[in-house]
């Protein structure tokens, strides 16, 4: 069974960057299309971007596009998104997901969850 693990979170201000990793184990993530996702308090879980098993597509959510970069290295068998400008809507549990099929910003087609990553914006 495949395991993600996403580290990287923390406190930043505005303006911020942050890089966070999702990690797998137990398997590879070679043919795992990767979600990243978000969830504010009270809020419902957000899809923000997706990237294919190869790298070869890649999708935002509109409130990060131009913002955030996903990417990914198998030979690591580690997914990563890079934050940059944060803003303090950007604050929530940050969480990677895998499926095998098409990448989705729906969150209950997904297999695999992580545990999530804390990321609060705040001065």
């Amino acid at each position: 069974q495949l395991q993600l693990v996403e580290s990287g979170g923390g406190l930043v201000q505005p303006g911020g960057s942050l890089r966070l990793s999702c990690a797998a184990s137990r398997r590879t993530l070679d043919y795992y299309n990767i979600g990243w996702f978000r969830q504010a308090p009270g809020k419902e879980r957000e899809g923000i971007s997706c990237i294919s098993t190869r790298g070869g597509k890649i999708n935002y959510a509109d409130s990060v596009e131009g913002r955030f970069i996903i990417s990914r290295d198998n030979a690591k068998n580690t997914v990563y998104l890079q934050l940059n400008s944060l803003k303090p809507e950007d604050t929530g549990v940050y969480y990677c997901a895998a499926k095998s099929t098409s990448c989705s910003a729906s969150a209950g087609l997904y297999n695999y969850w992580g545990q999530g990553t804390q990321v609060t914006v705040s001065s």
